[in-house]
């Protein structure tokens, strides 16, 4: 009986041995399919990984991030780009996910927490050069689709450029007090009492586009002005007046569509204006880059802005204040100055040529409250963003080697002050500033 046992434990030893072996083979041979429901779900969540990480990459270029995280010529998201500001020069950091120099370290919950509520990852509070100030308004899951692209990009050991502010502003500290008085985290929520498509617009346009960090004016601490809305200002440490993007029918979009604003976005060019300065660096690296669907609900949120008093009181009067309209004289000069050089390609009326060559008239980077812009262009020729839409766009030529300042101050006045534009006349001193910090 005991052999018996003994031998039919044996057998059932052997038994178990042929079974983990014979699994063992199925597992390890290539031709044996998984389970039908272990599959699909392993290629589905495949799909949706893939999906969240392009979803990431198009908010990537809609928020312009690479605009102050890579230096030209440099890697790609390993920061160093400097960005000037009253205060002193800050520099974009590294945001890589190389463990030590980015943010390879961080959570999905620790980028949340820079984009909603403007901190790191150790709780330091973060300089406002980084627009944690819209970006507050970006939802969880867009933070986390961009987290996720940005988990993708090639890492980088470079170290982060340590800022260079003035005394007090490099105290990180005050930071809590300036938070204090103008910063409320906080998600956009739907109104209800608009479309889908309005509140789509306002959702990239006062979130991850961020336009407000150009065209909202912005007070002697570097704070937005709530109040003011998109109403334009000058870009501090750029020299370039960001016009009004309200409904302004002098200085800002009052005469443009939806359509027309989005066909700015997406190519730099629309029949009033084109992209130049800091804004074509946008269309350029950013806005080219929108869904026509988005672009157009941009535009359909910029034509609700209420347009400024001071604009309509303009407009109704026809006439700008007496002190700053051009001297006969030199409306005269200016006149024959642009007739020699500028009225070939934008007409005798200032009303352009197509899109190559954009009207003067109603364009409202001539009739800006600040002529720099006009002034730049004129010394110094522009080119409109070469994009998808636009490869090889037309460019205008410098002038500031074959006028002098009089001579610019007097053609740019003209232009300012002609057909229904009116705006201030334009000294030699504020072309002769130009000149010398473009040197």
């Amino acid at each position: 009986m005991k052999r018996i046992i003994q031998y039919g434990l044996l057998t059932l030893f052997v038994a178990c041995l042929a079974a983990v072996g014979v699994l063992y083979w199925i597992g390890t041979r290539d031709d044996v399919a998984p389970s039908p429901a272990i599959a699909q779900a392993g290629a589905e969540s495949a799909v949706a990984g893939q999906q969240l990480i392009e979803q990431g990459r198009y908010l990537a270029r809609l928020g312009n991030c690479m605009g102050c995280h890579t230096v030209p010529g440099g890697q790609t998201y390993a920061g160093g780009t400097p960005i000037p500001t009253p205060f002193g020069t800050l520099y974009g950091p590294n945001i890589t996910p190389d463990p030590q120099a980015g943010i390879g370290a961080w959570t999905a919950d620790d980028f949340w927490q820079a984009l909603h509520n403007g901190k790191s990852k150790d709780g330091s509070l973060l300089y406002p050069a980084f627009p944690y100030t819209e970006y507050t308004r970006v939802s969880r899951a867009d933070s986390d689709a961009l987290f996720a692209f940005l988990r993708t990009v090639t890492p980088s050991s470079q170290p982060s450029r340590a800022h260079g502010l003035k005394f007090p502003y490099d105290q990180r500290g005050l930071l809590a007090f300036w938070r204090a008085l103008y910063f409320e985290p906080g998600v956009l929520p739907e109104d209800e009492g608009q479309s889908a498509q309005w509140n789509r617009g306002r959702y990239l346009v006062e979130g991850l586009g961020h336009c407000a960090a150009c065209h909202a004016p912005r007070n002697s601490l570097g704070a937005t002005r709530a109040a003011d809305g998109l109403t334009g200002g000058m870009i501090a440490g750029l020299d370039w007046y960001a016009p009004s993007l309200t409904a302004d029918p002098v200085r800002g979009l009052g005469k443009w569509t939806a359509q027309d604003i989005a066909a700015l976005l997406r190519t730099g060019m629309a029949q009033h204006s084109t992209a130049s300065g800091p804004m074509a660096e946008v269309v350029l690296g950013s806005s080219q880059y929108l869904s026509e669907a988005d672009a157009l609900a941009m535009g359909t949120y910029l034509k609700s802005l209420p347009p400024t008093q001071s604009s309509l009181d303009v407009s109704s009067n026809n006439q700008s204040d007496a002190a700053a309209q051009p001297s006969n004289a030199v409306m005269d000069r200016g006149g024959k100055l642009y007739a020699q050089h500028c009225a070939q390609c934008h007409q005798d009326q200032g009303q352009g040529s197509g899109l190559a060559w954009p009207p003067l008239a109603g364009n409202p980077t001539v009739t800006a409250p600040s002529p720099i812009n006009a002034i730049r262009l004129v010394l110094d020729g522009a080119y409109a963003p070469a994009t998808a839409a636009n490869p090889r766009p037309h460019g205008m030529p410098p002038f500031g080697q074959v006028l002098g300042d009089n001579d610019i101050a007097a053609l740019i006045s003209f232009i300012r002050f002609s057909w229904d534009n009116r705006a201030s006349a334009v000294t030699a001193f504020e072309v002769k500033r130009v000149r010398d910090a473009s040197r």
